[in-house]
């Protein structure tokens, strides 16, 4: 899962162009790019996008759960043609469970697999950076059976930014902190790597291109898009490159070797190669294979 291309649920024929999209998921969006007095309107028409064949999966983002609008959106959003439920500004495990708990009900209702569709929260608040930890646990606090629909996080930037006051720069170092947590947890809680926020300077193409090596190289899968002009270079950014593919080959076969004869310390290429260094080639192998099914 590397690129999520939002598009605005009254978006017309936007919506039509994003499902036809490289993106290998359409979030269907109700919160920021919808007014206040057309929230409720739009929310037949999300429902109706995301029933329509595409090529990836389809998400709705609803409003946060502490908004008036938030039951009303997933009540009339939620069928068999959504994948997934986009949850901004979440800053609770609590929030989680309540949706989680509304999600299981509708699924019940509307004869859809529970358990199936995805809830992924959205990370852009102080107290939601703060509490990320008690967050990514709430999977181990369920107070019924099931399948927890939790398998990654996403961080906001812009409200994150705007929260606590800060005025990033063109390398977002201000970021990085915030950034470098919401992986680490993720990971220590057992979720995928997280999802990166958008990047809100379209003509910045070269600083685009280095914040998404930072970006994959600081432990985030994937990437909002906000642009269909992004989804290419996001897919491209968040794969191993030919020159990383075939290092970790060479890698993973030198240790095989080696470990048969006794051997978990080598050099290849240069480098020192142990037991961390060669399960790091190996899972980038064993992704880039996911990728092909």
């Amino acid at each position: 899962m590397r690129s999520f291309l939002f598009v605005p649920a009254d978006g017309g024929s936007k919506l039509d162009k994003a499902m036809a999209s490289g993106a290998d998921a359409v979030i269907v969006d109700l919160e920021d790019s919808v007014a206040a007095s057309d929230k409720a309107a739009t929310r037949k028409p999300a429902a109706q996008a995301l029933s329509q064949p595409r090529r990836g999966r389809g998400y709705v983002r609803v409003n946060a759960a502490s908004t008036p609008f938030c039951y009303g959106d997933l009540v009339e959003t939620i069928h068999k043609g959504v994948d997934g439920v986009v949850l901004p500004k979440v800053e609770s495990a609590g929030e989680l469970h309540a949706i989680d708990w509304l999600l299981a009900n509708l699924e019940r209702e509307r004869g859809i697999a529970e358990g199936s569709i995805d809830l992924m929260p959205q990370i852009e608040t102080a107290a939601g950076v703060q509490r990320i930890e008690r967050i990514v646990q709430a999977r181990n606090l369920r107070a019924y059976k099931g399948p927890w629909r939790v398998k990654r996080v996403a961080f906001g930037a812009a409200d994150y930014a705007n929260d606590v006051g800060l005025s990033p720069t063109l390398g977002e170092p201000e970021l990085a902190e915030a950034r470098a947590r919401i992986v680490m947890i993720s990971r220590a809680g057992g979720l995928e790597n997280p999802i990166d926020s958008p990047w809100f300077h379209l003509k910045e193409a070269e600083a685009f291109g280095r914040a998404l090596q930072r970006s994959r190289r600081g432990g985030f899968q994937g990437r909002f898009c906000i642009h269909p002009d992004q989804i290419a270079p996001v897919n491209a950014a968040y794969m191993p490159t030919p020159e990383e593919l075939a290092q970790a080959e060479r890698i993973v076969t030198a240790f095989r070797q080696a470990e048969a004869k006794g051997a978990a310390a080598i050099q290849v290429d240069g480098q020192m190669i142990d037991y961390p260094v060669a399960y790091r080639a190996q899972s980038l192998l064993d992704a880039f294979q996911k990728t092909k099914r």
